[in-house]
């Protein structure tokens, strides 16, 4: 019954009969849970959707389509197309070329140097070494940071004292004397370490660096958040029931966390991808011939006047994937904390 019908009612006839299936639509509110609020919030963002969908094709195309790509051309990414450092010659996309062997192959994306390395083959390679080492600081760097966060906002007095102090000492230690310091001392000795060859040579050292150099932001966000949480009345109620302050730690701040965890992981990811190919780019990153971002615009620059187009194509996948990661953090964090956009 509408308004209007309603105020054309005599006086005293204000019982009006509700259909049966108004009372059903009004009863069957569903509550929503928390990570269902924070999906139907993330899947607003259309800029956020798609960059994690950009990301979720960079993981595949590092894992699963390189090794395709390999095989449908039918040569590595390491191997040399000719003999000799003045054999050939960087050439264009989609050109075809003889190999050693007297087979032809075509580049893509064209030759990366003047061994005749394929430009495509050693993009695709080089998302993996990328993701890798990102991914590898980030959990080392963001696990070191919660602990100590938490261990500072938890505690305080002392253990906060040292711990500030040294976020203070790391953050105003400069990033590339360490790098070349590490390089010139045990880089020889950490590059060895490839755990049976799942990793590449030299991606244990740039991992380390990066992993020195991306705690202390989150040990200060998550210090910060536990400092407002451990007045909280739940955690009151813990300490009255007697659990331990590890238990605390681990049951009652933890879960709470997630979200600052997730969130600042994800932007690390994209500084570290930024880090790892300046490393590389200097000479302090991955070794030759492994496949790198930054390795291949430092060769690119050799030749920028007469195939400028070898600087495009890593220039723009390190574009790309820093900046999906960046939009992807910033639609979690405002799926996470929407009281913060």
């Amino acid at each position: 019954m509408s308004i209007a019908d309603r105020e054309q009612l005599p006086a005293g006839a204000g019982a009006v009969a509700v259909p049966d299936a108004e009372v059903q639509d009004v009863g069957a509110v569903k509550a929503r849970g928390y990570w269902e609020q924070v999906w139907r919030r993330f899947r607003r963002d259309k800029a956020a959707l798609a960059s994690g969908l950009f990301v979720i094709f960079l993981v595949l195309v590092a894992i699963v389509g390189a090794p395709i790509a390999s095989a449908v051309l039918g040569h590595g990414p390491n191997e040399l197309i000719r003999d000799g450092v003045r054999d050939f010659e960087p050439v264009g996309p989609m050109t075809t070329v003889t190999t050693n062997t007297g087979d032809k192959t075509i580049f893509i994306l064209g030759a990366a140097d003047t061994l005749g390395r394929d430009e495509f083959l050693r993009i695709l390679y080089g998302a993996r070494v990328s993701l890798i080492v990102a991914m590898i600081a980030t959990v080392l760097g963001v696990g070191l940071g919660v602990l100590l966060g938490v261990i500072a906002g938890y505690y305080g007095g002392w253990a906060d004292t040292i711990v500030s102090r040294l976020t203070e000492i790391v953050m105003a230690f400069p990033f590339l004397l360490f790098a070349v310091a590490l390089a010139a001392t045990i880089g020889p000795r950490l590059n060895d370490i490839t755990f049976g060859g799942t990793l590449e040579p030299g991606i244990m050292s740039v991992t380390i660096v990066l992993s020195v150099f991306s705690w202390f932001y989150p040990a200060r966000i998550i210090r910060a958040q536990v400092l407002s949480l451990r007045e909280k009345e739940f955690i009151e109620a813990a300490r009255m029931t007697g659990a331990s302050n590890s238990r605390i730690m681990r049951s009652h701040l933890l879960p709470h966390l997630v979200g600052p965890i997730i969130v600042y992981s994800t932007l690390i990811i994209a500084t570290n991808i930024l880090g790892e190919a300046s490393l590389s780019y200097l000479g302090l990153g991955v070794e030759p011939p492994t496949a790198s971002w930054g390795a291949l615009l430092e060769t690119a620059s050799h030749f920028y006047l007469t195939q400028p187009w070898l600087m495009v194509w890593p220039g723009l996948a390190i574009l790309l994937a820093t900046l999906a990661f960046n939009l992807l953090g910033d639609g979690l964090r405002d799926a996470f904390d929407p009281r913060g956009r």
